[in-house]
């Protein structure tokens, strides 16, 4: 089995980098390929389980976009063949149509997902989520200076319990299409949802359990009950 982290050197802020050391101690037999923005993704060439993007800051992001542009039909042919995409925070926006600045400049996105981001960086949005996937509820926090527009609802990840969608207009939250998940959720995700973490094994044909199951599982309905109470 192999998981390839994309520019852990610069894709690695809120802590969602333990998004990947959780999963290590899921699949402790697993190769974890660790790729950096000067190299050629492992993608690419072989085959692989899972491709992790954490999220960035804005200049990042647009040096993401030119690294991964070339490889744009690649990622759509390993979408439609149901490899597994985990993208979080702001890393889903670089797949996006364009992200757009304040003074109206828009920086071409790779074009995947028809929907596009608007930053406001006077305006940083922070705020609990609690959405629904499937029959398991998510948990988590956003903190970012862009919102993301255009119509997902044929591809969301989440259905919003609590808190806001991809804006605040929405209740469908983040992409999923085949087994691509972008979410704007940090957290980090992995580790605060372990039941969810229990669907992502599945996916990639992990036969592990997860790993410390009864105390992230603990800690997620404490977390869970901890939010529900919040206005």
């Amino acid at each position: 089995m192999k998981i390839e982290i994309l520019f852990p050197e610069f894709c690695n802020l809120f802590g969602d980098m333990y998004n990947m050391k959780y999963l290590k101690m899921c699949v402790p037999e697993a190769e974890f390929i660790e790729t950096a923005l000067d190299e050629v993704p492992a993608f690419v060439h072989e085959d692989v389980n899972l491709i992790y993007l954490g999220p960035m800051t804005e200049k990042t992001q647009e040096k993401v976009i030119k690294r991964l542009m070339p490889y744009k039909e690649r990622i759509e042919e390993l979408i439609e063949k149901n490899v597994f995409f985990l993208f979080t925070g702001n890393a889903v926006e670089v797949l996006g149509k364009y992200i757009e600045n304040e003074n109206g400049s828009k920086i071409e996105g790779i074009g995947i997902f028809d929907v596009y981001a608007k930053r406001d960086m006077m305006h940083r949005h922070n705020s609990y989520m609690i959405g629904m996937y499937g029959n398991i509820e998510i948990v988590g926090f956003k903190s970012q200076f862009t919102k993301m527009y255009g119509d997902n609802s044929n591809e969301y990840f989440l259905v919003v319990e609590k808190g806001i969608g991809i804006n605040e207009k929405s209740k469908l939250e983040g992409i999923k299409k085949n087994n691509f998940i972008g979410t704007y959720l940090l957290g980090p995700i992995l580790i605060e949802n372990p039941l969810f973490t229990e669907k992502v094994l599945q996916a990639i044909g992990a036969k592990e359990d997860i790993a410390l199951k009864d105390d992230t599982i603990a800690a997620y309905e404490a977390r869970l009950r901890e939010l529900k109470k919040l206005g």
